[in-house]
Formats: C-alpha cells, sequence, structure tokens
C-alpha cells in the first residue's frame, strides 16, 4: 500500500444486522468522510448517519478526526434505554442484568 493510503475499516450494526465495511482511502480522510466513503448509507436507508456518533475500536471520537491506517471508525446508534435505568428497572423486578428469566 502506498504511504498516501490508509487501510481502514466502517462498521455498523442494528440488532437484526452488521456490517463491516473495509476501505484503503486517501490518508488524511476524516472519520465522518470514511463512513461516506463507505457508502453504509445503502444499506441502511433508514437511517442518519449524518446524525450519529462515530468512534474508533470503542472511543469516540469528533467527525473531524483524521482516522490512521489499520482504524475501525464505529458508527453508534442511540441507546433505546440508558443502562442505568434498565439496571433500575431490574433490580424493582427483583432481577439482575444478564441473568435469565425463568
Amino acid at each position: 500500500m502506498a504511504g498516501d493510503e490508509v487501510a481502514i475499516e466502517v462498521a455498523f450494526a442494528t440488532p437484526e444486522k452488521q456490517i463491516v465495511v473495509p476501505l484503503t482511502i486517501a490518508a488524511g480522510i476524516t472519520a465522518r468522510d470514511a463512513v461516506r466513503q463507505s457508502r453504509i448509507a445503502k444499506k441502511f436507508p433508514e437511517t442518519d448517519f449524518e446524525s450519529l456518533q462515530l468512534g474508533i475500536w470503542g472511543h469516540t471520537v469528533a467527525d473531524d478526526h483524521v482516522v490512521a491506517d489499520g482504524d475501525r471508525v464505529e458508527i453508534y446508534r442511540p441507546l433505546a434505554i440508558d443502562p442505568r435505568d434498565a439496571r433500575r428497572e431490574l433490580a424493582l423486578q427483583g432481577k439482575v442484568m444478564g441473568q435469565a428469566d425463568d
């Protein structure tokens, strides 16, 4: 690979489907531009990718973060429920997160 290109991945998942798009792009590309170049939006037309938070390997980044070789740009969906609220609700029911219903 030339020094002016980087190999990355762009990842997105819904509860039903996950996709990881490998890309070789020009060095100096931002995380948001990498998402655009991945064309991942075509696979999830119901999703507004411009408004979603981005991250790299589990750490949130700004849209203008410049990606590096080997990065995985992750697109984060909003949480349906805050995990702290979910734990509180389960505790009120006498249950624990990760415990199977009996």
